[in-house]
């Protein structure tokens, strides 16, 4: 059985006032034996949340950046300076800008690129399917069956001096296979929640999904928390999950609460919020 706490997202639990949130992602997964982190947020607030949830950040044994944007890596610096054993799995890729536009409107939503430079040998950069840990996978190429969310729209890349819509080659996702089935991590699922999911089952066929967990990236311009696409579109994001043999769903940060309650109505109880603080069994 795996236990899963949520050491960062974009809201906290209500009975947690103590705990600190930012608009970003960071999970502590305990599984067979191993301890792994799963994104990083973009500051400290991971690490000092992990202390109030009684979990030490030096007794993890691995980390995992799901992409390059600075709410799930940034705080990798912070693991770093707490962490002197585990490594830190990203996906290999072009270096690159990344920025957020819209309306006239620029931000740099990248990797601090001084984390590069400085954890040079603690970074460890893959390109194909990797077993960083006994039966803990990071998958690098993806499926493309469905469409990309359309939040997307919004995020680009640079390198040498020109833009161009990102196209997600820094995004990989995390697969773990237990006994009784596979916990499958998104980060933001910037390539799709849908393609993730038949992704994972095309690796590990015969294999049910005891859980999808991390954000599905269905929210449209985060300012105003609208919905990347209709509702009707949503919606049958939500129909096409509940066809795949997935038992649970936990999601919360770029899934956008809009989006979650679209969802739930046809999810139901198999979907359930994920906020900073939270401690599920799978």
């Amino acid at each position: 059985m795996m236990k899963l706490t949520a050491l960062v997202d974009n809201t906290r639990l209500n009975s947690r006032p103590d705990l600190s949130v930012e608009r970003g992602l960071s999970l502590h997964i305990e599984t067979m034996g191993s301890q792994v982190l799963f994104d990083a947020g973009s500051s400290d607030t991971f690490c000092k949340n992990a202390s109030l949830l009684d979990i030490n950040i030096q007794d993890i044994d691995v980390a995992v950046i799901s992409h390059r944007h600075h709410d799930h890596c940034n705080g990798i610096t912070h693991f770093l300076d707490n962490n002197a054993k585990a490594n830190v799995y990203l996906k290999n890729c072009e270096n690159k800008n990344y920025y957020f536009r819209a309306f006239g409107f620029k931000s740099d939503v990248g990797i601090d690129k001084k984390l590069l430079e400085r954890a040079n040998d603690r970074l460890v950069f893959v390109d194909q399917k990797t077993e960083i840990a006994s039966n803990v996978f990071a998958i690098t190429e993806i499926n493309k069956r469905y469409p990309e969310p359309k939040g997307n729209q919004y995020l680009y890349t640079q390198s040498n001096g020109d833009y161009e819509l990102d196209v997600f080659d820094h995004e990989l996702m995390l697969v773990i296979k237990e006994d009784d089935g596979l916990v499958v991590f998104t980060g933001c699922a910037h390539s799709g929640v849908l393609n993730m999911v038949q992704t994972a089952l095309e690796l590990f066929p015969n294999h049910r999904i005891k859980a999808v967990v991390g954000g599905f990236h269905l929210v449209g311009l985060p300012v105003l928390n609208s919905i990347g696409g209709t509702q009707q579109e949503i919606k049958a994001i939500g129909e096409a999950l509940s066809r795949y043999p997935i038992d649970k769903l936990y999601t919360g940060h770029c899934t956008g609460m809009k989006a979650f309650e679209l969802l739930k109505s046809v999810l139901g109880d198999r979907l359930e919020h994920l906020p900073t603080g939270r401690t599920v069994l799978i």
